[in-house]
């Protein structure tokens, strides 16, 4: 389905492109046939198998993970420290990922980013020990923080008049990977005699296949393939010369209030992302829900993100102020933050829905970097900063939610974090949604 929706996408895009002025007629250097479309459905059909692969390896150990607690004995805070391991790893990975690409392409990172995720998914049920199943999973998510902060840059730079419509196409088969892991991890458990290593060891063949399509962008430098240069704002390249090594010059990142607000609002955002992902379906476990319900439950959650994550970054776009839709977002968590306090089991599916709608804050901070700096250059420093600085904001949470439910014995006190966490995330997000560039604030270095 996905494929279909990328194909879908790249007609659309073509037919834009036929229609612009001044490209009704595009030529290769010797006056023949156009530049190969091929590549650019090839790229899209790349972006989304990747970003199906960046949250699978967190949901389906989060759908398991009481049995995984159990087999490898683990305490409530050590599994608190497994829920946060995925945001350390993409503040300290994500922040590499512009130099990478610089140096090797960001094709060849991506590509060896989705490696990187099946080979760590691949071996980490069957290390043994907790402390080789958080060092694989940390391999796993290495590969995922690199890919994190490229697609902003890939999409910046490829389709810079459909930002909107491509990250939300991206952001909608990311909600799609992570929800099928939350829903079909602990049937397919069931299926394979009820071992949790092999339910968990079966997505690194979704990797395997991600891997494919970037072969093809692995040998080549920049962001743009091919060598081809950035053609104008809704222009196909009309031929192949060599891509400027530079765009723009380094920015003074940190001197931009719109970047620290946009960092801020991503690590609040991540911060209740990944307690969900993390801790949700134990909530319901321990409100007495069955497993395959309880993972059923996250899936919907998840599942919420396919159509918004769609949707919203095209509305976005649209707007000047996205300070709307970051308020009916923080209210939607609010709400289902008091559900899961009053009634966790009686109201089960209507709090997974609005904590899906609250979650569809990621695909829309996704989309303010791209529109919060005017070039792709701004875009992967403000992606790198704001996403590696958020990430590091956000590894507490899990932690402390994983402590409070030790040490209190319920769920009281972790939830009423989570809802005072959603008030700053709304202030800050509306900050963020400001219409500004972190170029009008950050003096070149």
């Amino acid at each position: 389905m996905m494929v279909l929706m990328a194909r879908e996408e790249t007609r659309t895009l073509t037919s834009t492109t036929a229609r612009t002025p001044g490209t009704s007629a595009v030529h290769s250097p010797s006056g023949g046939a156009p530049p190969r479309t091929w590549r650019t459905r090839l790229l899209v059909v790349g972006i989304v198998l990747a970003a199906v692969n960046l949250r699978p390896a967190i949901t389906s150990a989060g759908a398991l993970l009481e049995e995984v607690r159990d087999g490898l004995g683990m305490s409530g805070t050590v599994a608190g420290l497994l829920t946060s391991v995925p945001p350390l790893c993409f503040a300290v990975f994500g922040v590499t990922a512009p130099r990478l690409a610089r140096r090797f392409g960001a094709g060849a990172v991506v590509c060896a980013g989705m490696a990187a995720i099946g080979t760590g998914l691949l071996i980490r049920p069957y290390v043994g020990g907790t402390a080789a199943f958080l060092a694989t999973t940390a391999l796993a998510l290495m590969g995922i923080a690199v890919s994190n902060v490229l697609m902003p840059v890939i999409v910046k730079r490829w389709f810079p008049d459909r930002v909107g419509s491509m990250t939300g196409l991206y952001s909608m088969a990311l909600a799609l990977g992570t929800a099928t892991a939350a829903a079909v991890t602990v049937p397919v458990t069931d299926a394979l005699g009820g071992d949790w290593r092999s339910g968990l060891a079966v997505w690194a063949g979704l990797a395997a296949a991600a891997v494919l399509p970037w072969l093809a962008f692995a040998r080549e430098r920049g962001t743009t393939p091919a060598g081809r240069a950035p053609a104008p704002d809704g222009q196909e390249p009309t031929h192949d010369v060599p891509a400027p090594a530079a765009e723009a010059p380094a920015l003074r990142i940190t001197r931009s209030r719109t970047a620290w607000a946009l960092a801020v609002f991503f690590g609040l955002q991540a911060t209740a992302a990944y307690i969900t992902m993390g801790w949700m379906a134990q909530i319901y476990r321990d409100a007495g829900v069955p497993a395959g319900t309880a993972g059923l439950l996250l899936a919907a959650t998840m599942v919420m993100g396919v159509p918004l994550a769609f949707v919203i970054p095209r509305l976005a776009a649209r707007l000047p102020h996205q300070g709307p839709i970051v308020v009916a977002l923080g209210v939607s968590g609010l709400a289902g933050y008091a559900g899961l306090y009053f009634a966790p089991a009686a109201g089960a599916w209507l709090w997974a829905v609005l904590l899906g709608i609250a979650n569809c804050a990621f695909p829309l901070a996704l989309t303010m970097v791209g529109m919060r700096a005017r070039t792709s250059g701004g875009v992967a420093q403000l992606s790198a900063f704001a996403q590696s600085t958020g990430y590091l904001i956000s590894i507490p949470g899990p932690l402390l939610v994983g402590v409070l439910y030790q040490h209190s014995g319920g769920w009281g006190l972790p939830l009423a974090l989570m809802a005072g966490l959603m008030i700053p995330q709304t202030v800050i997000g509306v900050l963020a949604g400001r219409n500004r560039t972190v170029e009008d604030e950050a003096t070149p270095a």
